[in-house]
Formats: structure tokens, C-alpha cells, sequence
């Protein structure tokens, strides 16, 4: 099975793994402030420092400017050392991007879903898609560390998708990590795809918020979390399924079990299911290409479909207004193919929600923004959870700013 452990917030906080990780956020830095950074001694910052340079992970990159003394050799991450593939599996369709050590996307594309098609069929397919492209965009499979694979929750490492929607029921307990491992012979990472678009964004977004939310929505409704570095994950690693937070006692039943869940009123399949109720026509080839087909139709100003959106939108501003409350959030970030497409017709309402309802809003506001990878943002989180999990710092506390590091006082 896998040599990757499951997770950011798993015990993994060598030396090799924050200097790596430190040098990456910087983009150059010295030796001498990996010291001041770490705490580290320089013994061990430099025997550390050139087996990173022995395998390839790190490069010189010439000197600094001098100050006074002898100038100090700059080190840089090498981020085609390695690379990581991530997966987004989804009835609607499955999604791939393989990613640099940087974070960089060397290669991003969306396959036919697993629809109603046998799962190991779906593994065959993933397996075969996977190695033809490592080939095609010249990555060495050698350098390939892992697999993230994500999909809607919730998720167990051991027997994949616990409890499904009603389009994915084939996959309820299947082993899909072992599957993957065995047609791939990569080792495989699984989280919600919620999780791993927090991830993601963390991982390639710049996020500097101490604590922030990636409130996603694909066919469904759910959200990420991340306080100080650290994914918030919960006793089975399926925190922040805000889409099944009830908010009408009477409200329709939800796939989940429940009723009245803001998914059942304002995810993708509501709002196609409301519009219909309006009368306005779609094209029936399933809810992410009518919601589509809505959304469309609103940014062009069209009345019926914008009143669909907004009650949607009122919905979601509501589950980040919970979120925010209940974590003291400085930022939340809209991501997920659905707000790809709507997402600047959600933000207002959730905005206004967050202005007019936030706890704290006496303190701090809470910024809403749209990610730039929104489209493909559960397999970039898929691919940074593998580089996150095998390079670098887990453990609470050991995840540093840069700019705030090297600000320590050298031996702290």
C-alpha cells in the first residue's frame, strides 16, 4: 500500500520536510536564514541542504548582494524534481492535472464521468488516461511521487466513498485507493474534493489568511478548511460538509438522509429542478450543463433565471456566514466547477450576507473571492495534497510564514 500518509495534519515535521518547504514559499533563500528561520543549526541546515541538492530538489542559484561580507549563496526549489498527478472523480465528468514540486500545473484535462459505468471499468480508464499523458507531456514516471484522487464525501482511506449521491451509488464502498494502486503502481491519497480544493488553494494561491474556508461547489455543496496552516479534518477526516447543514426543518429531503439541507435548496441540482418550476427551458443533459445553461442565461440579465441564482445565492451566503462564525474566518474562497461558471453572480449575496450577519464583523470583515483555478480545483488540491503530504511539514505549528520566519531572531 501507499508510503504516503493521509492528510496535513498527520505527524510529519522532519527537518528535511520544513527546510524543503521553507525554500519553496521563499522562492531563494540563503542558508543563513533557513537558520534564523527554523531554528535550526547550521550544521544541520547544511548537511540537510545538500542532500536536498544530492537528489536533485534543490539548486544554487547564485549569490546575493553583498552587504558587507562575503556574499551568500541563494538556494531554489528545482520543481521538475518531481511531480504529482491529481483526479477528480465526479459523475459529471473526471477531471486530471499533473502538477511540478512548485505547485506549477504542467498539464490540466477533463475526461467523460464515471456515469453509470462499473467502477473498475472507470479505474481501467483512469489508469490508461494517466499513463498516456505522463508520456505525452515528457514527465519521467520515475519522478511521478503519487496519486491524489478526490471525489465527493464523505471518504474513507480504506473503502473509498462511504455514502454517495444517488448518480454514484456503484461506488459506495468500493476500494478505490487499492484499485488505484494496483492499475496504476502509484501510490494513492483519497480526500472529499471539498478538502482538497482548500487544499490546493493553500498549496498554489498565495493564501496568507491565518485561518480561511474554500466553500465548493461542483454537483454538490461542501467546504475545506484550513486554520494556520493545517487542514481542520474532524475525527474521519470529513469535516466541513457545510452543504448538509440543515436550515429548514420542513425543507425537502436531501440524498444525504436529512431534509432541508442547503444543498437540497441551493446546490445545482435545486436550482436546475427550481428553473424548470419557473418555466425556463433547458437542454436535460443533466444538472452541471443546465446549471450552466442558467447561469449563462442570468449574466445576460435575463429575470427569471437570475431569480433562481440569487435565492441559490442567499443559500450559500448563509453557509458561509456559519462557517465564519464557527471558525472566525478572515477569507472565503468560492471554488468548484458551478462557481466557475456563477461565481461572480454569488459573490454579492454572499458578501452582503457576511457584512450584514458576520459574529465579528465589529473586529475584522471577512474578504470573498473566486479561486483562479475554480474550474479544476479539486484535482490541483488532489495533486497538492501528494506534494504536501511527501515534502513537506504536517504538524500543527511547523507550517511558517515566510516573511514572518525570517524575522525570528537566529536560535529561537
Amino acid at each position: 500500500m501507499s508510503s504516503l500518509q493521509p492528510g496535513l495534519g498527520a505527524a510529519h515535521a522532519s527537518s528535511r520536510a520544513a527546510i524543503l518547504d521553507l525554500i519553496r514559499a521563499a522562492g531563494t533563500i540563503s542558508r543563513v536564514e533557513l537558520t534564523r528561520a527554523t531554528g535550526f543549526t547550521a550544521a544541520t541546515i547544511s548537511t540537510v541542504v545538500r542532500r536536498l541538492i544530492d537528489d536533485g530538489l534543490v539548486v544554487e542559484a547564485g549569490r546575493a548582494e553583498s552587504t558587507g561580507g562575503k556574499p551568500r549563496m541563494l538556494l531554489e526549489l528545482e520543481p521538475y524534481a518531481r511531480f504529482a498527478v491529481g483526479v477528480h472523480l465526479d459523475h459529471a465528468g473526471i477531471t486530471y492535472v499533473i502538477a511540478n514540486l512548485g505547485g506549477a500545473i504542467v498539464a490540466r484535462w477533463r475526461r467523460p464521468g464515471a456515469g453509470s459505468d462499473d467502477p473498475r471499468e472507470v479505474v481501467a480508464r483512469i489508469a490508461a488516461e494517466i499513463r498516456a499523458t505522463v508520456a505525452r507531456v515528457g514527465v519521467d514516471p520515475q519522478r511521478v511521487l503519487g496519486l491524489g484522487v478526490v471525489s465527493p464525501g464523505p471518504i474513507s482511506p480504506r473503502t473509498g466513498m462511504t455514502l454517495t449521491p444517488p448518480v454514484m451509488q456503484a461506488w459506495t464502498e468500493f476500494p478505490l485507493a487499492a484499485a488505484l494502486e494496483d492499475a496504476t503502481g502509484l501510490p494513492v491519497l483519497l480526500d472529499n474534493d471539498a478538502t482538497a480544493a482548500a487544499i490546493g488553494e493553500y498549496w498554489s494561491g498565495g493564501i496568507t489568511a491565518s485561518a480561511f474556508a474554500a466553500l465548493y461547489m461542483g454537483t454538490g455543496i461542501g467546504s475545506g478548511i484550513i486554520v494556520d496552516g493545517t487542514v481542520f479534518r474532524g475525527a474521519s477526516s470529513n469535516a466541513g460538509e457545510i452543504g448538509h447543514i440543515c436550515v429548514d426543518l420542513d425543507g425537502p429531503e436531501c440524498w444525504c438522509g436529512s431534509a432541508g439541507c442547503i444543498e437540497a435548496l441551493a446546490g445545482p441540482v435545486a436550482v436546475v429542478a427550481a428553473a424548470r418550476e419557473a418555466g425556463i427551458e433547458l437542454p436535460g443533459r443533466g444538472a452541471s450543463e443546465d446549471f450552466a445553461t442558467i447561469a449563462r442565461a442570468a449574466a445576460r440579465g435575463e429575470e427569471a433565471p437570475l431569480r433562481v441564482l440569487r435565492r441559490s445565492a442567499r443559500y450559500v451566503g448563509v453557509a458561509a456566514q456559519t462557517l465564519a462564525n464557527v471558525l472566525d474566518l478572515e477569507l472565503v474562497v468560492l471554488t468548484g466547477p458551478s462557481f466557475a461558471i456563477a461565481g461572480s453572480l454569488y459573490v454579492p449575496e454572499v458578501e452582503a450576507r457576511l457584512a450584514q450577519s458576520f459574529f465579528a464583523r465589529g473586529n475584522h470583515t471577512v474578504r470573498v473571492a473566486i479561486s483562479s483555478n475554480a474550474p479544476e480545483a479539486a484535482a490541483v488540491g488532489g495533486a497538492a495534497l501528494v506534494l504536501q503530504s511527501e515534502l513537506t511539514p504536517r504538524q500543527a505549528g511547523m507550517r511558517m510564514s515566510v516573511d514572518r520566519a525570517l524575522e525570528m531572531p537566529s536560535g529561537v
